[in-house]
């Protein structure tokens, strides 16, 4: 029998993040830094929403876009809390800000165009190019450089086949933030050069000591970013698998489409859930979002003073709730020292050759996890460098 699996599946390498996570999961006693969901659960209001839209027999297809009610409320959302003007008729609600970025791609990319990612970056930008027959080229961004994009790396990794770059900032794995200033800089040689922008905002509300800015409020950039949000971080409801994205009205077109005959619409369910996390946000000042945020910026603290402890030097992380310090001190490589923190201390972390090859001598942990876990963790990390 012939072989029906596409080429492009088949060289599809899995989830660096989600191995450990499944390894984790048949460890006994183990505590796992490893993967980046809130520990928080969903707030009670937001969780009554969808209970009330089951009662009330809610259950059917909304519009492709999205509940009219939750597409006016992203709008207002953006508006006040990132200086962003959407209108809701160019909103579309989609299954998680995945949905979004795959979308995005596969609107946009020709055979062969080049697609920027800055490296490190998260698991699942350079597979998705791919799988838009697009070519995922990595921009590295180095420790030095506070792991931001900088106008000299762009214009070195330009060539006349890139159409775009996906930025994500606040970054993950490494917290890093880019400022309005440095924006503007890179802004400047993106509308040199003519290229798309896939902004991935998904933890804009998780910044600590300044105010998240996005690449599609500068002058001239709206028109050319695909801006991709959600509620999974900010809002603790990553299961319910629901973003939005806001993209220039033909890109827009496109993307509705393609979401129109891959997906049809974002769970019923979940987009009242959304609509009550939003309305209750406006009502109380988003205090739930500020209490969490704030619970981060503690252990974040706690990350770095204990990760200095253990002699790990650790770039310092303004925004999401990763820290990704490097391990070349134990000299180990990332996958090694995952790999032995896990057999020996029973400790999950992961590998920083996950996010792309020039994070390979660090790991990511995530802070996303209780006080009491992450003490418990760094005395099991403090007796592992011990010995390396």
């Amino acid at each position: 029998m012939r072989d029906f699996v596409n080429k492009k599946a088949k060289l599809l390498q899995p989830s660096g993040i989600r191995k450990f996570f499944d390894i984790v999961r048949e460890t006994e006693g183990a505590i796992s830094l490893g993967v980046g969901e809130p520990d928080f659960v969903t707030p009670w209001k937001v969780r009554q929403a969808a209970i009330t839209s089951l009662q009330r027999g809610y259950t059917q297809y909304t519009g492709n876009r999205g509940l009219p009610r939750l597409l006016g409320l992203v709008s207002r959302y953006l508006n006040e809390r990132f200086s962003l003007s959407y209108d809701p008729a160019h909103i579309l609600i989609t299954v998680g800000g995945s949905e979004a970025i795959d979308l995005a791609l596969r609107a946009c990319v020709e055979r062969g165009d080049e697609i920027l990612i800055p490296d490190p970056a998260y698991v699942s930008y350079a597979p998705c190019v791919r799988l838009s027959d697009g070519v995922p080229v990595h921009v590295e961004c180095r420790e030095e450089d506070a792991f931001i994009v900088t106008p000299e790396l762009l214009e070195k990794a330009i060539t006349p086949k890139t159409k775009g770059i996906i930025l994500t900032y606040p970054n993950n794995p490494t917290g890093a933030i880019m400022t309005e200033e440095q924006l503007k800089a890179i802004a400047e040689v993106i509308i040199k050069h003519d290229l798309l922008v896939i902004s991935d905002e998904i933890y804009a509300e998780l910044t600590y000591g300044r105010k998240h800015c996005s690449i599609a409020s500068l002058p001239g950039m709206k028109e050319r970013t695909i801006y991709v949000g959600g509620f999974s971080k900010a809002f603790a409801m990553t299961g319910w698998r629901l973003g939005f994205a806001c993209a220039p009205a033909e890109i827009d077109d496109a993307m509705f489409k393609i979401h129109q005959y891959a997906m049809l619409c974002a769970p019923v369910m979940s987009q009242h859930a959304a609509i009550a996390a939003l309305e209750d946000g406006f009502t109380d000042g988003f205090s739930t979002v500020e209490e969490m945020r704030d619970s981060y910026d503690k252990r974040r603290r706690f990350v770095l003073h204990s990760l200095s402890e253990v002699g790990l030097t650790c770039f310092e992380p303004q925004g999401a709730f990763y820290a990704f310090p490097s391990v070349r001190s134990t000299g180990m490589d990332g996958e090694a020292f995952a790999d032995a923190l896990l057999k020996e201390q029973k400790v999950a972390v992961v590998p920083g050759s996950a996010f792309g090859e020039f994070g390979k001598n660090n790991v990511r942990m995530s802070y996303a996890t209780s006080m009491n876990a992450l003490s418990e963790a760094f005395e099991r990390i403090a007796e592992f460098t011990k010995k390396a």
